[in-house]
């Protein structure tokens, strides 16, 4: 997508540097790396939600009252 080399790479830390200085560019790239994660988890939100699907068909339900395990009863009315 961007055709960077070496010296543009290099260019472009430098500047940061000068911007940012040398202690808050450790907390940028944190925050820039957190924005990508996110943006990575809300692209594939779709799998995750599968998953919830079928985590939640396999629990099982307890009766307070009774202490018994209702998970038969549940799965008779779906």
């Amino acid at each position: 997508m961007f055709n960077f080399g070496t010296q543009e790479l290099i260019l472009v830390l430098v500047i940061a540097l000068v911007v940012f200085g040398p202690g808050k560019l450790p907390e940028v790239g944190k925050a820039i790396g957190k924005g990508i994660n996110e943006f990575k988890d809300a692209v594939s939100s779709d799998k995750k939600k599968e998953e919830k699907v079928s985590d939640v068909a396999k629990v099982e339900t307890i009766d307070v009252e009774a202490g018994a395990i209702n998970d038969k009863k549940h799965k008779d009315a779906e």
